[in-house]
């Protein structure tokens, strides 16, 4: 008997015994789903993180100033200005491996106003180097430069949802808004920055569609800053390489705290370190769902033994007489285990059906990016093939033993 024999034999004995054959399928349905399940969540989340982390910079270091109630924000006031621009400067001049900085100032949320059109929008007031610094995209325009900072030109980038808003399905450059009681002329459009979600290692992120921005000269000098307030909100600096960050966020950290005498009314975010984060805590979440996928494969494979060393002693008959006509001990253990193998497969099919149910049911219901890919599986029908070759291997060589002369005695 050849493979194709053996093949076409199995799937008979396996259509004639349904329930059975299902029954015994569904420690590797279950297994290979939760695998096919597990690695499309893991390839969306770290394609979704490494998605994030680009929008804020991988070798971006992020200092955010704290915020105080007013009573304790006058005794810090006592001791430090809070994050201005002095703190740039003295940081690109004196700490190494720095290659530029940018200042940003949150100017609150206003209604904007263009013609009969208002939206509620965030006006960022930033250095001309923070749009690259931070991968934003011009949709429309572009964005201003350090000309406009140096003239105090009352330009202003509207983001993708902001300039919906205003103007609608019309061309927003060169037409005016009123912020506060001051007119900017839009120079660009921000491409959409939709964000998959809030925050990110316990980090707010800030969706960047509904701001507004406006160069942080003009802002400074030309729009009312409160007092108490401190010059800057936050600064982004950029290293020049990668393996360089964790060491110049220490000197960053260390040269701010005594520019601010000795008061730490800032926090240092570093994207780079938040990604290393995630994959640990995805690493975690990838061993357990590896565990639960391991424990269905066993108990699949259990019952894969189990009912075909059942098979053998229902077939021992069969057996007998195949023996009997010259069949040989392979052709026995071969049958035997291709039946086991098909088991496995048939049920890896299901079970990759059912891997991709699960994913498109947690996009629909938990909003979770999955990304299903074609290792993934390749690797859960090698898992199956291996588990019905493993767990079907004992139960064929009992079969191939078989004596002929007493198998049909016994029967």
């Amino acid at each position: 008997m050849n493979v194709h024999e053996s093949i076409t034999q199995s799937l008979d004995n396996l259509t004639k015994r349904k329930l059975r054959s299902l029954l015994t399928m569904l420690g590797i349905i279950f297994g290979v789903g939760a695998v096919i399940s597990m690695l499309s969540i893991g390839a969306g989340a770290e394609d979704q993180a490494l998605q994030l982390i680009r929008q804020m910079g991988l070798r971006n270091i992020i200092v955010e100033g704290k915020e105080y109630d007013p009573e304790d924000l006058r005794k810090i006031r006592e001791k430090s200005l809070g994050l201005s621009r002095r703190d740039v400067e003295a940081l690109l001049a004196v700490t190494p491996n720095l290659k530029r900085g940018a200042g940003r100032k949150n100017i609150k949320a206003y209604q904007v106003f263009s013609g009969d059109h208002k939206v509620e929008s965030r006006v960022v007031a930033v250095d001309a180097a923070y749009f690259s610094m931070g991968n934003l995209q011009s949709l429309d325009g572009a964005f201003f430069d350090h000309e406009d900072e140096a003239l105090y030109n009352q330009v202003c980038v509207l983001g993708a949802s902001a300039k919906q808003g205003l103007f609608g399905f019309e061309s927003a450059l060169g037409k005016t808004v009123k912020i506060n009681s001051a007119w900017f002329s839009v120079v660009g459009v921000i491409a959409d920055q939709t964000l998959s979600q809030d925050e990110f290692q316990g980090v707010k992120l800030q969706n960047t569609n509904n701001d507004i921005y406006i160069p942080l000269s003009t802002a400074l000098k030309k729009l009312e800053v409160k007092a108490l307030e401190s010059e800057l909100d936050g600064i982004v600096l950029e290293v020049e390489s990668e393996s360089k960050i964790q060491s110049t966020a220490l000197v960053v950290s260390q040269l701010l705290e005594k520019l601010h005498n000795g008061e730490p009314d800032f926090s240092l975010i570093v994207p780079e370190q938040l990604f290393r984060q995630n994959q640990q805590t995805q690493k975690i979440f990838n061993i357990v769902m590896g565990c639960i996928a391991g424990i269905s494969l066993l108990v699949g494979g259990i019952g894969i033994m189990n009912i075909m060393l059942a098979n053998v002693l229902e077939r021992t008959h069969e057996i007998g007489i195949r023996r009997a006509i010259g069949a040989r001990r392979l052709d026995i253990r071969l049958q035997f285990l291709i039946e086991a193998v098909t088991i496995s497969i048939v049920g890896g099919i299901i079970g990759v059906a059912l891997g991709f149910a699960i994913a498109g049911l947690v996009v629909y219901y938990a909003g979770w990016s999955t990304i299903i890919t074609t290792w993934s599986i390749v690797l859960a029908f090698g898992v199956s093939a291996a588990v019905g070759v493993l767990f079907g291997s004992y139960p064929a060589i009992q079969a191939s033993r078989l004596s002929p002369i007493e198998v049909l005695r016994y029967e």
